[in-house]
């Protein structure tokens, strides 16, 4: 199977706040530009299923690519965002000045945040999906729009690198990763290539 893991697409809160699981976050207009230009850039390969965090983020940036694709949009659970817990819809400002938050930065492996998931978690339920997807799509083409952190711990998995590497991989907004999967090992194609706009 081939993958392609697609953080959804910009939001206001980016860099901003840490949205998390929050409702009422849609893509902001250069968002919603760059989901458009993602499906247009996406026309020609052929998609056999289109997944989707349940996150409005997501979905949004989902719909162009389900409309020139004429699929439906598969919400699945596994590429939701991370549980952010009590740190939901804070400023980054406020939580640079938090200890936890500091810790969780310097050792992601093992800090969480306060009633919220541990990255561990994350990365055992995207790997597992794909491994799911995989079994289920053979050689097909599927593409999965998600999250910066979701994605980023996959892409650690199939690297054989730690969580607490995190920060040398940028996954942008609209960006693509491309994963060729086959009997439980993977080939990147591609790692966060950026909307070129």
């Amino acid at each position: 199977m081939i993958a392609l893991l697609i953080r959804h697409a910009d939001t206001a809160a980016i860099g901003q706040v840490l949205w998390g699981r929050k409702p009422g976050l849609s893509l902001s207009d250069a968002g919603t530009a760059q989901a458009r230009r993602l499906a247009t850039r996406l026309r020609w390969v052929p998609l056999a299923a289109i997944y989707a965090s349940p996150r409005e983020r997501a979905q949004q940036t989902a719909r162009p690519l389900a409309l020139v694709h004429r699929l439906p949009i598969v919400e699945a659970g596994e590429l939701d965002e991370v549980d952010f817990g009590d740190w939901s819809g804070l400023r980054f400002e406020e939580l640079d000045a938090r200890p936890d938050w500091r810790g969780f930065n310097s050792d992601r492996a093992s800090a969480h945040a306060p009633n919220g998931e541990r990255l561990a978690g994350v990365q055992s339920r995207i790997v597992s999906k794909l491994s799911r997807l995989s079994s289920e799509h053979g050689d097909d083409t599927v593409a999965l729009v998600s999250h910066a952190e979701v994605i980023r711990s996959a892409i650690l998995h199939y690297l054989g690198m730690p969580l607490d590497a995190f920060g040398r991989i940028e996954v942008s907004p609209a960006s693509v990763t491309t994963l060729a999967l086959q009997g439980g090992r993977a080939t990147f194609l591609s790692i966060s290539e950026p909307d070129r706009h």
